[in-house]
């Protein structure tokens, strides 16, 4: 049975659908345990111990590449880890798996820090900084712009395979309204988001721990993910 440690957010959702794409079984293969960021569960000592930078998701699987149990944090690695670990959704061949690298990189390092900001600085910021807004917002725009030319060459982002890349991509995009944009504007991204959110197990993995998550509205709950209670030492 893998564990992991999830809440209901893009970085989590990217490893709910990956476990469902990857035929695990909810419930039967693995479970999925809720770690609400806004309540501070993230700073336990049992979740540091499996997340050490106190960010979900987590993961334990009992059967580690030699047997023995591994724990891996980072979305990116637990999704290049069940790639590995089941032989799906990243291509074996060195020219198209390093093409579909490229991709999970760049939302790694791009969509979902850029995305991110957006979204704080448009909903959950105490105070409307416009520079902020604006600056978050645009590259945002331009981040989707880099994805709909590509999209506009093939069916997946890095090729005609659906892979880890779209995996990663694919949770930052629900929110599209939140980011300032509408999909009409890029149509190429709004192709490939339509078809991947017909998937089976992308409408099972985006429902997985949904129902338990509220609203960030409450100035506690605020505190804990943006004050002081995120930088002090631990």
């Amino acid at each position: 049975m893998i564990d992991i440690y999830s809440w209901a957010t893009p970085n989590g959702h990217k490893v709910h659908i990956m476990m469902e794409e990857c035929g695990y079984r909810l419930g039967k293969d693995w479970l999925a345990h809720p770690i609400d960021i806004g309540a501070g569960d993230q700073f336990t000592k049992e979740f540091l111990a499996i997340s050490p930078n106190n960010k979900i998701p987590a993961m334990v699987d009992p059967n580690g590449p030699d047997g023995k149990p591994i724990a891996l944090f980072e979305s990116g690695a637990i999704l290049l880890y069940l790639a590995s670990k089941t032989g799906r959704f990243l291509p074996k061949t060195d020219r198209a798996k390093f093409e579909v690298l490229q991709w999970l990189m760049f939302q790694m390092g791009g969509v979902g820090p850029m995305l991110g900001q957006t979204h704080h600085f448009r909903i959950y910021a105490p105070e409307k900084v416009e520079y902020a807004i604006n600056r978050y917002t645009n590259e945002t725009r331009r981040l989707y712009g880099v994805m709909d030319r590509e999209l506009s060459k093939k069916r997946f982002i890095a090729g005609k395979d659906y892979s880890i890349a779209d995996i990663a991509i694919f949770p930052w995009t629900r929110s599209w309204k939140n980011q300032g944009i509408t999909l009409e504007e890029f149509p190429n991204v709004l192709r490939w988001h339509e078809e991947i959110a017909e998937r089976p197990a992308v409408k099972r993995g985006v429902e997985i721990l949904t129902s338990l998550r509220k609203p960030l509205n409450d100035d506690k709950a605020k505190e804990i993910l943006y004050g002081k209670t995120q930088y002090q030492k631990r």
